[in-house]
């Protein structure tokens, strides 16, 4: 898979709000404008990094969006939009992605999915934007302060560009510098772009991806009643039983005589449900966000993907309502520790005893688990988003 970078631009004064916070740190539904944002890039599957380029008047406030999500550090913006970008891509040298997205930290509502359509749609020499049809009529002026109507514009070819807007790294780095204090000439990345010669589509995106430009929007957004979306998620693992002297299961080592095999500590009932909290937010899986491939996860005690998992919940503005695991193998006997277990999965999670239920079970002898080679475990999740 393509290691795609995302920069969202935070640097912006937000003259329409007056002298007070900028736009993108203003609250939003009890969440700071710039933190919908970047919580949605940091859980989404397809996302290695994001990187935020804000105004040095405001790393206080930026680092309180940024709380406990995953992010590179800050570059600072300059003093244009467009020289804010070219900052924030030259400090994506060293993390060298194959593609990068840019967007803007003041559209809080991008979707998961218009975030994947455009990744798919970039290639060398083409870049993709978000961008919705004009479905209204469109009418002329001759002058720019003119009030008078002098025709209409055939706005069947008519798109109202979004961010983000995404390119091969290399080709909007090198074309970002190329026209390096011509700020005047160009009112986004894929203007810039076009310029080069180089071609860009266009992702047909939402209504909702709007951009909060004054305190007008702000309130708008504001008012709209949010009814919690109930989210379902579930996960499945397997380990093979391997020499040793127990196994660990929800974080509780629990005496046998074998362990499982795997490249963390093979906790398969905590990977069972991490996967399930990530489905629930469609945000990939374990092997995503921890690839076994690298040493780094080798022997790591599972708790650091199960509190991942939770992070990333909570950062887009959810709450765990539920989990339920069950395990299933002959040996050894789960049931003596289904306290101790449930205790342990609900301080990792921050929540109480009472949401976490955990079942052991058997295969009745039959299949792997039956002949005891390994353990398996289900695991369901509910949160409210």
């Amino acid at each position: 898979m393509k290691k795609c970078a995302v920069l969202i631009v935070a640097a912006g004064r937000g003259r329409r709000f007056g002298e007070g916070i900028p736009k993108q740190y203003q609250l939003l539904h009890g969440r700071m404008v710039l933190r919908h944002s970047l919580s949605i890039f940091a859980a989404h599957p397809e996302i290695s990094a994001v990187k935020a380029v804000i105004h040095p008047d405001d790393i206080d406030l930026y680092n309180t969006a940024a709380e406990g999500l995953d992010l590179l550090p800050f570059a600072i913006g300059g003093a244009t939009r467009q020289e804010s970008v070219c900052l924030g891509l030259e400090s994506l040298k060293e993390e060298n992605p194959d593609i990068v997205l840019i967007h803007d930290g003041a559209r809080p509502f991008i979707s998961a999915a218009t975030i994947s359509d455009i990744i798919a749609e970039i290639k060398d020499g083409q870049g993709a934007i978000a961008a919705i049809p004009v479905t209204d009529t469109i009418k002329q002026t001759r002058k720019p302060d003119e009030k008078t109507i002098a025709g209409s514009v055939d706005r069947s070819t008519l798109w109202r560009a979004q961010t983000p807007q995404g390119f091969v790294y290399s080709e909007i780095l090198a074309v970002h510098e190329q026209y390096r204090g011509q700020e005047a000439d160009f009112t986004d990345d894929a203007s810039l772009f076009e310029a080069a010669g180089k071609t860009v589509r266009l992702v047909q995106a939402s209504e909702t991806n709007i951009k909060i430009t004054s305190a007008e929007d702000l309130a708008k957004a504001n008012a709209v009643t949010q009814t919690p979306e109930i989210r379902v998620g579930q996960g499945f693992d397997v380990h093979a039983f391997t020499e040793g002297d127990g196994v660990n299961l929800c974080g509780v080592k629990i005496p046998y005589s074998q362990s499982l095999l795997g490249h963390s500590d093979a906790d398969v009932a905590w990977h069972a449900l991490t996967d399930a909290l990530y489905g629930s937010i469609a945000a990939g899986d374990i092997g995503l966000h921890f690839p076994p491939s690298e040493a780094k996860w080798k022997g790591a005690p599972s708790e650091i993907f199960l509190k991942h998992a939770a992070s990333l919940i909570t950062a887009l503005g959810g709450s765990i309502n539920n989990v339920d695991i069950t395990i299933v193998c002959e040996e050894p006997k789960v049931t003596p520790y289904r306290q101790e277990m449930s205790k342990k999965t609900a301080e990792v999670l921050g929540i109480s005893r009472d949401k976490v239920s955990i079942k052991g079970t058997t295969s009745e002898k039959l299949g792997f688990t039956g002949r005891k080679e390994g353990i398996a475990a289900f695991a369901t999740a509910t949160i409210s988003k």
